[in-house]
């Protein structure tokens, strides 16, 4: 009996050994080695940041030319004036806009710059003598009676950050009713060159309500590209009809003259390629109608958006790249459909005969009826006018890139940037909306990140993806703390790093390793391998339990 009540001991303690084992050590150790990885994320910093509160700070210089004001208003003259306006769009997002004003008056060599025979002198002189950084603007102040403005012109906007502003001069006015006066000219200036509240709201269309936004800002912002850190441009030539067509285009040439000079001024948004090509036997997805009042073949407006999905197959760029693709089409017409003439919807000829697609390019007919002879000699040599191309493709490339013409009063002079593709102020306006835009965009990332991870648990969450978001929140809150110093250019990079993390993070592939790895997946795997373990485990403990009660209900034996 001795020897059979120690083999059950030891079976008892066999079997409470292995169960400890298995529950102090076994559980624990394939728990931990399980579990999906998560990382920390800053929720906290994240839902602070979806409240989105931007102040935008823009530095005003006003300079006063020798005769805008008399002795006396000089003496009494503000050092430094600032101005706030606050703009609630909703619970979440809230605007406030600083202008920090300081007045002067003209050094000697700014008044020589302002007595100059042309505007557009005065105009590179000033900027020589005042290199101001971006985000910041100086307007001079010249007197009613300066000849230096055309007649009815009483703001010139030259190419770079400088305004020249014409006021008439009260003179027994005091200086604080002179600058009450000038602050609706300088609030348009301000407006013109840097930004207004309907660009901000159109930036932040994605936040905003739409019947808060106009219908021409709604307009402007659809139209436009979104901010992307690169794009592609592809510049095609369709031929239809080679055999009577026979085209040639210095396309390189007019590159390096119209385009480059543009994305020169444009390289510090983002990075830009450039190529071209040309396609033969492409034909348009619509056949032209013939009108006999005007001997031709017409588009009409309702029929253009059927022109571009049977080209765009044919031209190869989208589908290879992961930029923005902006395409820009000029189409010659087959000799049996010449000449072709696009009309808008009121029924006339559009000057241009050309139309862009949002966001996506635009293609221009270019007629060649008149190199034709009677009789026709096929093929018919064809030199492409470029400057006539060229004009209308980036008038349409600055469009989608976001360089809106402001709409100025009509007694706004607003100089041509030339050359140059884009002036400094247009470049400066397209940064403010590029930044306020990209912070806003980064931060509904966020969010939605984080409202994502925060409600499916079992997504792994990996130290590069933690790393992407904690660098995203750390430039948005830099971004917007650059905006409130008007340091414009800082402020844009960062809104820019911003955009790249918080997009990297969001689509990262492994955040969908175990998306996609439900509950009755992970039983139909665990229950074979821990089923024929734990039962002899779980029937020995019974069974041991089961001994200790009739143990207990056991008398206790007396001698």
């Amino acid at each position: 009996m001795a020897a059979v009540a120690g083999e059950k001991r030891r079976g008892r303690n066999a079997a409470l050994s292995i169960a400890a084992i298995a529950i102090v050590v076994g559980l624990p150790l394939w728990w931990k080695t399980t579990e999906t990885y998560r990382a920390s994320l800053p929720y906290t910093q994240i839902s602070e940041l979806d409240t989105l509160q931007l102040q935008l700070t823009v530095e005003l210089e006003v300079v006063f030319s020798k005769g805008s004001l008399t002795a006396e208003q000089q003496k009494t003259a503000p050092l430094q004036q600032t101005r706030e306006a606050e703009h609630l769009l909703n619970s979440k997002t809230e605007l406030r806009y600083k202008y920090e004003t300081k007045y002067r008056t003209a050094t000697v060599m700014e008044d020589d710059a302002v007595r100059l025979e042309s505007v557009e002198e005065a105009d590179v002189s000033l900027s020589k003598l005042n290199e101001s950084p971006s985000g910041s603007l100086v307007i001079y102040v010249i007197p009613e009676t300066s000849a230096l403005l055309p007649q009815g012109v009483s703001v010139y906007v030259g190419k770079h950050r400088t305004a020249l502003l014409r006021t008439p001069q009260d003179r027994g006015a005091k200086l604080v009713e002179v600058l009450r006066g000038l602050q609706p000219d300088i609030q348009r200036v301000v407006e013109t060159m840097s930004f207004s509240d309907v660009d901000i709201k159109a930036a932040l269309s994605d936040r905003v309500p739409v019947g808060k936004l106009g219908k021409e800002s709604l307009a402007d912002s659809m139209r436009t590209f979104k901010s992307s850190p690169g794009y592609e441009i592809t510049f095609s030539l369709l031929n239809p009809d080679p055999k009577s067509h026979d085209v040639r285009w210095d396309i390189e040439g007019a590159l390096e003259s119209y385009i480059q000079p543009l994305l020169s001024k444009l390289s510090g948004v983002a990075n830009f390629s450039v190529d071209s090509q040309i396609l033969y036997y492409a034909i348009l997805g619509v056949t032209p109608r013939y009108d006999s009042k005007v001997s031709s073949y017409t588009l009409n407006a309702e029929n253009l958006p059927h022109v571009i999905n049977p080209v765009e197959a044919r031209l190869g760029s989208n589908a290879a790249s992961s930029h923005p693709v902006l395409n820009f089409l000029l189409y010659v017409p087959d000799y049996p459909h010449s000449p072709l003439y696009i009309k808008d919807r009121g029924g006339d000829k559009v000057p241009t005969n050309a139309f862009h697609s949002p966001r996506w390019g635009g293609i221009m007919v270019y007629n060649v009826n008149e190199k034709y002879t009677d009789p026709p000699r096929l093929p018919v040599h064809i030199s492409i006018n470029m400057v006539r191309v060229m004009e209308v493709f980036l008038a349409q490339l600055r469009l989608l890139l976001g360089v809106q013409q402001p709409h100025a009063p009509a007694d706004f002079l607003l100089q041509s940037p030339g050359n140059e593709g884009l002036t400094d102020w247009e470049l400066d306006r397209l940064l403010w909306v590029r930044t306020v835009e990209n912070i806003a965009t980064a931060t509904t990332t966020l969010t939605s990140l984080a409202q994502l991870l925060d409600e499916i648990g079992n997504i792994v969450i990996n130290d590069n993806i933690a790393s992407e978001v904690y660098s995203a929140v750390t430039s948005i809150q830099a971004a917007i703390a650059e905006l409130e110093s008007c340091n414009l250019g800082l402020a844009f990079q960062a809104s820019k790093e911003a955009t790249l993390s918080s997009e990297k993070a969001f689509f990262d592939p492994s955040l969908l390793h175990l998306l996609y790895f439900p509950d009755d997946q992970k039983f139909a795997i665990y229950i074979p391998l821990f089923l024929p373990m734990s039962v002899p485990i779980l029937l020995s403990l019974l069974k041991i339990a089961s001994e200790l009660r009739e143990r207990r209900k056991e008398p206790a034996k007396i001698d």
